[in-house]
């Protein structure tokens, strides 16, 4: 992997600081953290996982629609590295997917076939509760990480779960497995709002999505607001052309 800069490092978790204000978009945060991820790792791409009120995993967020795909095969066949991570609590680094068929006989092949060669998975934890798992793809052989790289994601996945435990389920006094279950609900809408521009712009899904989100932000609105209105209404405003 890359060195990273402390300066890079430092205006990521800038940004992740200025989303945690009271207007706080679950979603948005969430996607935020899976592209600045692999823009900081150099990843080809970058998928995240939250566990359910019933403990079970569910598909939250990706860097592309391409790694959606591949976590969703993942808990399909209930193998994989985020099942592996948030089971044990533990990061998995440096496997090299095109020998770990042993290791997840039908997941490690779909990988490979996807056009990814490496993964990682780091825990999204706090002290002993661990409440979901970031995967972290690359496409090149020759990208493993360092020691001192997976301390580094390994922050960035825990200020994920501290955002989750803290912001919703602490300050404002919100059950964890209601504010993970209204999760799930906004991003189903999501993806069904962007089901519905990729078709009406004749766009690919991640074009659709990017339009959706920024729309969202310089309208200062919430992703999953602007989302349920593209699916109430059936329409989408002139700017996601």
């Amino acid at each position: 992997m890359t060195t990273v800069s402390a300066q890079r490092l430092a205006s990521i978790f800038v940004e992740v600081a200025d989303t945690l204000v009271e207007e706080f978009d679950l979603i948005d945060f969430l996607h935020m953290l899976t592209d600045r991820t692999a823009d900081l790792v150099g990843a080809a791409a970058v998928g995240l996982m939250l566990a359910d009120g019933r403990g079970s995993l569910e598909f939250m967020a990706g860097s592309d629609e391409n790694v959606k795909l591949l976590e969703l095969f993942q808990l399909q066949t209930r193998e994989g590295p985020c099942l592996e991570a948030y089971r044990t609590g533990q990061p998995v680094v440096n496997v090299d997917l095109s020998a770990a068929t042993a290791r997840w006989p039908r997941f490690a092949p779909r990988a490979t076939a996807s056009g990814f060669e490496s993964v990682h998975a780091f825990p999204l934890r706090l002290r002993a509760q661990v409440i979901g798992a970031l995967n972290v793809f690359g496409d090149t052989k020759g990208g493993d990480f360092t020691g001192d790289d997976v301390p580094i994601v390994q922050s960035l996945a825990d200020v994920a779960a501290i955002a989750l435990l803290q912001e919703r389920a602490l300050r404002r006094g919100e059950a964890l497995t209601d504010q993970l279950q209204g999760a799930l609900n906004s991003r189903i809408v999501i993806e069904q709002a962007k089901g519905a521009v990729a078709y009406a712009r004749g766009v690919s899904v991640d074009e659709a999505f990017t339009r959706i989100r920024g729309y969202a932000r310089k309208h200062n609105r919430k992703l999953t607001e602007v989302a349920q209105a593209i699916v109430n209404d059936r329409t989408t405003p002139p700017e996601l052309h």
